[in-house]
């Protein structure tokens, strides 16, 4: 019995020792590259392999034996650490691993998974790249994707090309935070202009149908431009910048964590140019985004995000080949732009239920006003040389919006559950003005002279529901299988407001659009860093309300759909040199909105029978040594009308007009280790020749470029210089044909462009 009792007592006094010898540890770990906080990092003790994750505001706290002098943190998609235990407070910075594909993306599913999980094409953009490209248009970090040509149309105006020809119409959604920029019906080809280029984090590139989770409009591509979250501590940058063509940038930003774990974080540009190569292309733009995170609980989370967009451009238009051949860029137009303000705001509520179970909920609100004096619209008078017409128009809307959508992990099952409900009431408001246009004995547009009459005037009110589900299974450890489907219902309640003669004279009704859009596709991991996937799916965009009720007096147009078949795979080279991405693809169109330049140049709308699309998209990486990065993002493609009448003309076996078959990006990046904070990097941009018409009668040459880029870092200052264009290539970024002759949309020539700023941040690591 004594023996008993004095057993207990020295066990009793071990654990006692023990649990005194124990020490807490708290912590936060965040993104090196952009200070923003990290989720799901796992933290390791190595002495007993207990551990935890970081919590949805990036901390941790975790029971460490005393004397215990390491952490292993880990986190896909970044480089793991051993960090020493230095105090009970530590701060911990991971930094991005860029010769790895499995990164972590949010595009996919709307909610975070490795990118080998996800069985289509997708490609991220990195917060370095951003940060080290400086662009001044979002093509400049764009077109390094494959299969991604953004067509630059001078001022942050664009066209894009992503599993399509060179497109202004409604075949790419665009999406800020996992939301539409713009809601359904109401596309705009420039859309991108009303992004806050300044507070971007990553972009992520889906191509291909992504209908069956984001709905119409993500035929050719969807694109998630995802905002900068607030930063850990305290922090800031402000930096100048400019090009030899008058164009001058300023970027200010502010964030900040409080000790209550409310994050904030502000910052946007003001953006002008006077007096560029192209006459008559000056502007200006203001762009704002405040973000703020708020913690209500351990597992509640609030989101927001706010952005305010002010631009406005002369619109000069292009020039006719004498013009371009002779580079004298004098623009035909002395009164033409574009003026645009918006607000959108969006709110994230997100609550995890346990383990295996998280909702979200968004809420959001648009207001966008556009009016122009477009130069696109103004047509030459045959009779009168000096005369000519054209119009004043405005676009309005305001949107209101919301998404709710759950997770379901079954792990017993090995499969995930996501289902969504979304809705989207948009009211919108078309006006367009007749004008009477002055021109002179050499063809410049001088002079316009207002009317009473009205071309346009007409309310739409949008309606869009919709639900989705997708299911993902994982019957092996390497095999997953994912399957969705979506149910949209629109409806068009169109209100004309002028009578049945008038160029807009369609009258008064209620247009209802409804698609089912499915996807199935598998991924299997064949180990060593090898993989594959495949996948098919459907695509559906209804006719937009300008291609509807436009110009119409019967609406005629009918919806469009598109039918992918895709494969694909990755490889990873060895020792973390790099890996190879590539899918191979075939996309079918039925019923696809064609725009058809007209005998006198304007463009009416038609539905194409059917169309072929497809090609092989490949991305290569390589690391041949530390300080050396090589990329070559590459596209080879074919664009065919396989019937298409428009009732004068059959294109049936003709290529698409603008779509040229090969498309390759390359970069040779270098940052040597000797001279820290250095990077240079030598950029090639290649586009094949193409049809300038439907008709297939007259080819574009197309183009290559080359861009070299320097920047060096110290401490908190940077500076960088970059030299676009470096052999002064005489290019145009778009061409077309009609009868008036080509239309040449100039590229620019050799610029210099130059740049400094400064970063700073807090030390301050309390929690």
């Amino acid at each position: 019995m004594k023996l008993k009792i004095l057993l207990s007592l020295f066990g009793s006094m071990f654990f006692l020792s023990n649990m005194y010898a124990q020490q807490r540890v708290k912590g936060k770990v965040y993104d090196l590259e952009n200070q923003e906080m990290l989720t799901g990092v796992t933290i390791l003790v190595p002495s007993t392999k207990a551990g935890c994750t970081t919590d949805r505001t990036g901390r941790f706290e975790l029971i460490v034996p005393e004397g215990e002098a390491y952490l292993q943190v880990s986190f896909v998609g970044y480089v793991s650490q051993t960090v020493s235990i230095t105090s009970e407070n530590i701060s911990i910075g991971l930094e991005p691993a860029h010769t790895v594909l499995n990164q972590v993306i949010v595009s996919a599913s709307r909610d975070a998974q490795l990118r080998t999980d996800a069985p289509i094409a997708i490609s991220t953009l990195s917060t370095k790249l951003l940060d080290e490209t400086k662009a001044t248009s979002l093509e400049q970090v764009l077109n390094k994707t494959a299969g991604v040509l953004m067509v630059d149309l001078g001022n942050e105006q664009h066209a894009m090309s992503v599993r399509q020809p060179m497109s202004m119409k409604s075949l790419f959604l665009y999406l800020e935070d996992g939301l539409p920029v713009r809601p359904t019906g109401i596309f705009n080809h420039n859309a991108l202009m009303e992004m806050n280029m300044a507070m971007l984090h990553t972009i992520e590139v889906i191509r291909g149908p992504a209908s069956s989770l984001y709905g119409s409009e993500a035929i050719g591509g969807a694109m998630n431009f995802i905002t900068q979250r607030p930063p850990k501590t305290t922090s800031g940058k402000v930096s100048f910048q400019g090009d030899s063509y008058g164009y001058l940038r300023t970027d200010m930003k502010f964030g900040t964590t409080t000790n209550s774990k409310v994050g904030l974080n502000i910052g946007g540009y003001y953006a002008q140019r006077k007096e560029g190569f192209l006459d008559y292309s000056d502007f200006h733009k203001l762009a704002l985004t405040a973000t703020m995170d708020y913690p209500l609980g351990e597992k509640t989370t609030l989101k927001s995000t706010t952005t305010f967009i002010d631009y406005f451009s002369e619109m000069g238009g292009s020039v006719d080949s004498t013009s371009f051949y002779e580079q004298a860029f004098k623009s035909l137009h002395s009164f033409t732009e574009r003026d645009l303000t918006l607000f959108r705001t969006q709110v994230k509520l997100d609550h995890q239920w346990n383990t295996t179970s998280n909702t979200s909920v968004r809420v959001v609100y648009r207001n966008n006003t556009l009016g122009q004096i477009p130069s696109y619209f103004i047509r030459n008078n045959w009779t009168n040389p000096l005369k000519a017409t054209g119009e004043i128009n405005e676009s309005s809307f305001q949107s209101y919006g919301a998404l709710i959508q759950h997770n379901q992990a079954l792990p017993s099952l090995k499969t995930t559950l996501r289902t969504g409900l979304s809705l989207d009431m948009s009211p919108t408001g078309n006006r367009a003005k007749f004008i009477e246009v002055e021109r002179d004995e050499n063809g410049r547009y001088t002079d316009y002279t207002r009317t009473d009459s009205l071309l346009t005037r007409y309310n739409t009110d949008l309606l869009n529901l919709a639900t989705y589900v997708q299911l993902e299974v994982k019957p092996t450890k390497r095999l997953q299988i994912v399957a969705a489907l979506r149910y949209d219902r629109f409806r068009y309640d169109y209100d004309n407001h002028l009578s049945s003669n008038a160029f807009s004279g369609a009258p008064d009704a209620v247009n209802h659009f409804e698609a089912i859009t499915p996807k199935v596709g598998l991924t299997y991991d064949l180990g060593k860093g090898f993989g594959a996937y495949g996948n098919y799916s459907w695509g559906f965009v209804p006719p937009q309300v300008s291609e509807m009720y436009r110009g119409e007096s019967v609406p005629t147009l009918n919806p469009s759909t598109y039918y992918n078949y895709e494969i694909g795979g990755w490889m990873s080279l060895p020792s973390n040199r790099g890996y190879l991405d590539i899918s191979l693809y075939r996309m079918d169109g039925t019923d696809e909105i064609i725009s058809m330049q007209q005998e006198d140049g304007s463009y009416r709308n038609k539905n194409a029978g059917k169309t072929l699309h497809q090609g092989l998209e490949y991305t290569l990486k390589l690391y041949p040594v530390k300080a050396v990065e090589f990329r070559l993002s590459g596209t080879n493609v074919m664009h065919r009308y396989i019937q298409f009448n428009n009732g004068e003309v059959n294109y049936d076996d003709h290529e698409m007009q603008g779509a040229p078959s090969f498309i390759g990006n390359a970069e040779l990046a270098y940052r040597p280790g000797f001279i820290k904070g250095f990077n240079a990097s030598l950029e090639w941009q290649y586009v094949d020749e193409y049809f300038m018409d439907a008709a297939n009668t007259e080819r574009y040459e197309g183009y290559q470029l080359l861009n070299l880029r320097m920047g060096y870092s110290l401490r908190q200052f940077e500076a960088w210089l970059h030299i676009m264009n470096l052999t002064d290539e005489r290019y145009a970024t778009r061409v077309s044909k009609s009868a008036w002759g080509k239309s040449y949309s100039v590229g620019a020539p050799l610029t210099f462009q130059w740049g400094v700023g400064y970063k700073f941040h807090s030390k301050n690591n309390s929690l």
